[in-house]
């Protein structure tokens, strides 16, 4: 199986995730990531959603997501056509020995502390998924004691635009 990141352009209209969701649900596919968020038109969302399926099947799912009245457009984003970018909020235990390093770890990963108490920071970083992933194995040695990851947020390099000869 491969991963694949598709886009969907879809009416800002309730229980329309459910439907899209369930499209996946129905065919035993995981979805191993999903952002939902207003687009650049009014009345309009932007789902990210991020499978693992082969080609066939997804071919197969694209149609069906098609056909759900709602869905305006779908493009799959390859990844070196595409930025891909993960968010997490990671709270930390530290103390007065550590503290330094784990400061030390978050300017290494380009992170920002957001909030300091004196026995834990939560701390956020954005980037790719191996950029996240790796921060996190760094900061397990001190004990994560909470995080909170977004869904990928994707969108096309260059200049077209998923909803471009759009109008709403």
């Amino acid at each position: 199986m491969s991963r694949h990141v598709l886009s969907l352009l879809v009416e800002d209209k309730p229980g329309l995730l459910t439907r899209v969701a369930g499209l996946f649900a129905r065919r035993a596919f995981n979805i191993e990531s999903l952002a939902v968020g207003a687009s650049e038109i009014e009345g309009l969302s932007r789902i990210t959603v991020v499978v693992q399926v082969e080609g066939l099947a997804l071919e197969q799912i694209t149609k069906q997501l098609n056909k759900l009245i709602n869905v305006i457009k779908i493009v799959e984003l390859e990844p070196e056509q595409a930025v891909q970018r993960d968010h997490f909020l990671i709270k930390v235990k530290t103390d007065a020995a550590n503290r330094s390093q784990v400061l030390e770890a978050v300017d290494l990963f380009r992170g920002r502390v957001i909030d300091v108490v004196s026995d834990a920071l939560i701390i956020e970083i954005t980037g790719d998924a191996s950029k996240c992933q790796a921060f996190v194995k760094v900061l397990e040695p001190f004990g994560i004691k909470e995080l909170v990851q977004s869904g990928v947020l994707a969108m096309g390099r260059g200049s077209k635009s998923i909803s471009e000869k759009i109008s709403k």
